[in-house]
């Protein structure tokens, strides 16, 4: 493969090398390192926007109507949509989504699909590296849609500039949101499907609990949007708030803070990873099903530890 050459197509925003790069650090290929280090030093400039919320609350009808209303001021979007993986295949289910079609021919806007593989918290273990391609390709904004999966779902908090999280009427969403802890991860609430009753009630329920909620974001308040997300009904609001808020996070330092600590966890994850690998190449599954056994038996797991660590710092 020529490395240097997909890297720099993917600088030029060439949709199929975009393609390429983002199906490589999926499948974790052995030309990730490289891939990488040609395209870090331009990443650091699109605004990265996490959709999270409970299945069924419209997560995928909103990234549709957000990413036509950027369009519409001139933006381009970059959409990762993170599916539930097939147990068969390990690709994601929904693919690339049928719902946001209506964008598949627009040569401003870049779709693509990303499977879980059994990740928790919503997320691939991929999506820093993916999000790092589609920020390196030039996308102004890059929209990142969660799997859904409940009170697991926070991890976008840690991968995202901006967090929204999405409720919806007769859902009890209001509860759901104090005891899954999104009213500490949302920057931003929208209540979609507005035009179903019960809507001002989750509306006005979110607005009580952010006003007593106790956060350590500042002077910032995350606000609370209507929308009908299928009709395009308050997504230029939803945006607004986008916006106030990208401003609040470059005035008050606190998107240089939420970059460092997204790059921490990140270099922490690939650290991790390769120690894991390390370990299996020193001791093998046969060693560690050793001292499992004697763990197991009344050993010390905790000398267990240290001798694989030994074994490993004389490797």
């Amino acid at each position: 493969m020529d490395v240097p050459g997909l890297v720099e197509r993917v600088l030029r925003g060439e949709r199929r090398a975009v393609a390429r790069a983002v199906s490589l650090v999926e499948n974790g290929a052995p030309q990730l390192r490289e891939i990488m280090a040609g395209l870090a030093p331009a990443a650091g400039r699109a605004r990265i926007v996490g959709l999270t919320g409970a299945p069924g609350v419209g997560k995928s009808t909103t990234t549709s109507a957000l990413t036509a209303e950027l369009r519409k001021r001139g933006r381009t979007v970059a959409v990762l949509a993170v599916d539930p993986s097939s147990p068969f295949s390990g690709g994601a289910l929904l693919g690339d989504r049928v719902r946001m079609q209506d964008h598949a021919t627009d040569p401003g806007v870049f779709i693509r699909s990303m499977a879980s593989r059994g990740h928790l918290g919503g997320l691939s273990w991929a999506t820093p590296h993916a999000l790092r391609v589609l920020d390196a390709a030039g996308f102004d904004t890059v929209l990142v849609e969660t799997v859904g999966v409940g009170q697991a779902e926070v991890d976008i908090a840690g991968h995202a500039d901006t967090t929204v999280v999405l409720a919806a009427p007769g859902m009890g969403d209001g509860i759901q949101a104090a005891k899954a802890g999104m009213l500490e991860i949302a920057d931003v609430f929208a209540v979609n499907k507005a035009d179903r009753e019960g809507a001002r009630a989750t509306v006005r329920d979110l607005r009580q609990m952010v006003a007593m909620a106790e956060r350590d974001t500042g002077e910032w308040k995350p606000p609370v949007a209507s929308t009908v997300a299928a009709t395009g009904e308050g997504v230029d609001e939803l945006l607004d708030h986008l916006d106030k808020h990208a401003e609040y996070l470059r005035t008050s330092g606190l998107l240089a803070r939420r970059r460092r600590a997204r790059a921490r966890e990140e270099v922490e994850a690939i650290a991790m990873r390769a120690l894991r690998e390390r370990l299996a190449d020193v001791h093998g599954h046969d060693a560690l099903d050793r001292l499992a056994d004697e763990v197991v038996a009344g050993s010390d797991p905790y000398t267990a530890a240290d001798a694989l660590l030994k074994a490993l710092n004389g490797a």
